[in-house]
């Protein structure tokens, strides 16, 4: 007899165990004289369960975890002689967690072998490839924009007028770059889709060079996702075997491909043109625009310039047509959006679901709430530059223009959770230390502008003449939010004015008995 079982490789899982759990049963199964196969998968994104293992039967995969070393014996025991045991979790696709989910991008995520191409394939991988080569340039265009797919990176541009920009321009070269540079707190998804469904990432990319006649894609990985970098280049390495990269891809005669560029782990390169400097062997510095990279990006050259995920849908789109991924959705939000639960939570992890569920609904009911089971008092919305909502927005549902209209943004999907232990006036400090470390420092508003809040806020926290400086820090990110060229310093603002107007009793010192009296 033998037994499948698959345990995750992702970087998540491996941070709590994940290789000695799969080394102690490759141990144990041998002492045993049992046979055993381990896959090694990407994350189901579960992470309060992991490490995870999955165990193949005739009825579909039984889960079991979270599994430490000590746990391995009993769990073999239970398997070989088909008896309970106490980690076991029941079919891993009826786990309710993961059942309400939409999952379009994250469905073959910790199902397949990252390392496969015949296991994607069997998935259905290269299904949308393969309709893009029958389509056409024009006819790709029409489908992706049909969908109403945006930008997943945060800013949420229509990704069809993006392609169709390039595709118009004239040049004797074009090139695809996918920004992998996740940098956002609270964020996972580009990681674990490149850790786990690394083709996918593959694909759409080949589909966009396809669509724009570009022959070369670079991915810029930053230099903190090592497991990242390994599964993307032994993807690529598998694709181009396999005929899906190179001069003649998927025998259409058409050359596409592919290279791993890694940053050096500025936050700033998360921008697109510091992405572009830093890809040419530059400081990474933003550009001032225009030009757009669509007409003047990557070595002067027009360029497509899309985050892990954007490039992650557009095989689902192709492959089941622009309606099927818009009629998920709500306005101009349509298809899904991978969502990351993180922070003080109870079921940390990330959940892919149609965008309109509100806020509320993530941290309390899927998030379960605090770990620390305290009150939640603020959540942020969009990574370290984006707003601190309270209990009172948690009625707002995941859609761009909701979110911007309570002065938040959705970003990269990221949701940071804050119990009421949580000092505000420090959150809101620590936005601007952020800003003035990660500044590019080209312009004056983000390189000045973010030192003198974080001296203005330090001065609020001694209690320094504080309605003068809380007017003071309210005129820098003005300045920064006008001035700035770019969203580092532009966006900064966010955290630091949402404090200031929902948590307003953290900043100003409540009156004294005789002041009350008075």
């Amino acid at each position: 007899m033998s037994m499948r079982l698959y345990v995750s490789r992702d970087a998540g899982a491996v941070a709590v165990g994940a290789d000695e759990v799969a080394l102690a049963l490759e141990q144990a199964a041998a002492k045993r004289g049992v046979a055993i196969e381990i896959i090694r998968t990407g994350s189901r994104g579960m992470y309060w369960l992991e490490p995870l293992v999955e165990v193949a039967t005739p009825q579909g995969r039984i889960a079991f975890g979270p599994v430490t070393e000590t746990d391995v014996p009993s769990l073999l025991d239970a398997l070989a002689s088909n008896t309970p045991h106490l980690l076991r979790l029941g079919a891993t696709e009826e786990i309710p967690w993961l059942k309400r989910q939409t999952r379009l991008t994250f469905a073959r995520c910790g199902v397949i072998d990252p390392r496969s191409l015949d296991d994607y394939r069997a998935h259905g991988g290269y299904k949308g490839f393969e309709r893009a080569l029958s389509l056409g340039p024009d006819a790709i265009l029409n489908e992706v924009t049909a969908s109403g797919l945006r930008g997943r990176g945060g800013a949420g541009f229509p990704t069809g007028i993006k392609w169709k920009t390039v595709a118009q321009a004239k040049a004797d070269r074009k090139f695809i770059v996918c920004n992998a540079d996740e940098g956002d707190s609270g964020t996972f998804a580009d990681r674990m889709i490149m850790e786990g469904d690394p083709f996918l990432v593959i694909e759409g990319m080949t589909i966009a060079g396809l669509t724009v006649r570009a022959s070369k894609g670079y991915i810029y990985i930053r230099s903190e996702y090592p497991h990242a970098v390994e599964a993307m280049n032994a993807a690529i390495a598998a694709a181009r075997r396999g005929g899906y990269l190179g001069t003649d891809i998927g025998g259409s005669k058409q050359a596409f491909d592919l290279e791993v560029r890694v940053g050096a782990g500025a936050y700033v390169c998360g921008e697109e043109t510091s992405l572009l400097e830093s890809l040419e062997g530059r400081r990474g510095i933003v550009r001032a625009k225009p030009p757009l990279p669509a007409h003047h990006g990557l070595f002067g050259k027009p360029t497509v310039i899309n985050n892990v995920l954007s490039f992650a849908a557009v095989p689902f789109i192709l492959a089941e047509g622009a309606k099927a991924y818009a009629d998920f959705g709500m306005g101009r939000s349509r298809g899904t959006m991978p969502i990351q639960l993180a922070g003080n939570i109870r079921y940390g992890g990330l959940f892919e679901t149609a965008f309109g569920v509100t806020l509320g609904e993530f941290v309390d009911d899927i998030g379960g709430g605090t770990f620390t089971g305290r009150p939640v008092r603020a959540v942020q919305v969009g990574g370290p530059l984006g707003a601190y909502f309270p209990r009172a927005l948690f009625d707002t549902p995941f859609d761009y223009e909701a979110f911007a209209a309570r002065d938040g943004l959705i970003g990269h999907g990221g949701i940071v959770v804050f119990d009421d232990s949580v000092d505000m006036r420090r959150q809101a400090r620590f936005a601007m230390e952020f800003c003035a470390i990660e500044s590019c420092g080209k312009c004056t508003p983000c390189r000045i502008g973010s030192t003198r809040g974080v001296e203005t806020i330090e001065k609020i926290i001694r209690g320094e003449r504080v309605h003068e400086n809380l007017a003071l820090v309210e005129d820098l990110c003005n300045t920064m939010k006008f001035g700035s060229l770019c969203a580092l310093g532009g966006f900064t603002p966010y955290p630091v004015l949402s404090a200031l107007k929902h948590f307003r009793e953290d900043f100003v010192p409540a009156p004294t008995t005789l002041q009350a009296a008075e």
